[in-house]
């Protein structure tokens, strides 16, 4: 990540006041100055990764909305707070309405991401944060192009998902014609952004559904590390990384496609999967550590090493056995057992209050992405589906698929190549 360079008109005092005056003053976010992702969300994600961040710099780090080569919130490290939010278009409401609202939406994601208020109206409930690394990411559901009547723009990677044996979808917290994803490393930071994220809907949209979800704060650890999810398990280890060949064919639809409009975009698969810790938290340790096929501990795998090492899948202990088990998730889910299908995943954890008899509602707010979700996530999902450990411990609870478009350029806004062809 590169300091901000206030030339680039994307400064916090660029086009009104910052949030949080302090950050061209003497302290500790004065010190640390902005920070900003546009160099590239593979390079920022990179960064993050290696340098520990300090509870101190928290609210000084921005992330560019315009002008990088795919939208903010995909690459970049995940932050300690998150909102999701689904609209549907209005009655009545067509492409030129769902034009001006994404306009809007644009230009008030800039501001927020930028640590401007949010115009004349602002609230007033972020008021002295900076942007606190405040990343706002805008996706198409597949119903947006009946709505607009753009069915000929529509990509085939918006076809449905198939059902799955562990889906028990409730269909109101699923799918929707525009859906957001809101994160930010402040809670009052991402709450602030999705108030006036849906005050800005006006009267062109109205929420279908919404969630929200939390991950460790930045520095909670003594260095950075993979998160951990509700089930205790270091979650998220075998992502695509920057430094791979194929990282960014894995995740982003190439230049020259067959919809324009995508070029540089991905895909993202939202799932609401509640974990029946109840009955998780009554397993022993190495017990679910073979669920799992890594070591609670340090998500190493079994087989030995670090949480990078990779896994001796043909590895067999004293006994003879595999000592990955067959229907261990870690196995079932890598890449080389699923013809090197992957995606990255980037969730938040959820909790939602407990039920009259204690249990939990909680879990994961999965979502991952990839340039082709028949190649990335359904193939894995099938074979999860079939045969996975874990399967017996969860429920996929609401489901999307939303095609995201690149990051517009400065002046333009979201989807813009879409809807005004």
């Amino acid at each position: 990540m590169t300091p901000l360079n206030p030339a680039s008109g994307a400064s916090l005092g660029h086009d009104g006041i910052s949030r949080r005056r302090l950050l061209g003053t003497a302290g500790a976010a004065g010190a640390t100055g902005l920070v900003l992702g546009a160099a590239g969300g593979a390079a920022a994600y990179a960064v993050a990764e290696e340098s520990p961040t300090a509870l101190a710099t928290v609210g000084s780090t921005g992330i560019a909305f315009h002008d990088r080569p795919h939208q903010a919130g995909i690459t970049e490290p995940q932050q300690a707070h998150g909102h999701l939010v689904a609209f549907d278009l209005a009655p009545g409401a067509g492409r030129k309405e769902a034009a001006a609202l994404m306009r809007r939406w644009s230009a008030l994601a800039a501001d927020l991401m930028a640590g401007r208020p949010a115009g004349d109206g602002d609230t007033g409930v972020a008021l002295d944060a900076g942007p606190s690394s405040l990343t706002v990411t805008f996706g198409f559901g597949r119903s947006f192009f009946d709505r607009t009547s753009l069915v000929a723009q529509r990509p085939p990677g918006l076809d449905p998902l198939p059902a799955f044996s562990s889906d028990h979808l409730d269909a109101g917290r699923s799918d929707g014609d525009l859906w957001v994803q809101i994160g930010a490393n402040d809670a009052l930071v991402a709450f602030h952004a999705l108030r006036a994220i849906q005050k800005a809907g006006g009267a062109a949209a109205r929420v279908r559904w919404q969630m929200n979800g939390f991950n460790r704060s930045p520095g909670a650890t003594a260095q950075p590390m993979t998160a951990r999810n509700l089930m205790g398990q270091v979650d998220g280890t075998g992502n695509p990384k920057p430094s791979e060949p194929d990282f960014e064919q894995r995740l982003f639809v190439p230049s020259g496609s067959d919809h324009p409009w995508l070029d540089g975009g991905s895909y993202a698969v939202v799932r609401r999967i509640r974990m029946l810790l109840d009955d998780w938290e009554k397993l022993p340790l190495h017990q679910q550590e073979r669920v799992i096929g890594r070591r609670k501990s340090d998500g190493a795998p079994l087989t030995g090493g670090t949480e990078t090492t990779e896994l001796a899948l043909d590895e067999t202990g004293p006994d003879g056995k595999l000592v990955v088990p067959e229907n261990a998730h870690a196995r079932i889910s890598a890449p080389e057992q699923n013809g090197g299908a992957a995606m990255l995943r980037r969730p938040f954890s959820f909790h939602d209050g407990f039920a009259p008899d204690g249990t939990p509602d909680a879990g994961l707010l999965f979502i991952c992405w990839q340039a082709d979700p028949l190649r990335g996530f359904v193939p894995v999902q099938r074979k999860l589906d079939r045969g996975d450990a874990l399967s017996a411990f969860i429920r996929h609870e609401a489901s999307g698929l939303f095609a995201v478009p690149a990051a517009p350029k400065k002046g333009e806004y979201v989807g813009q190549r879409l809807l005004e062809t």
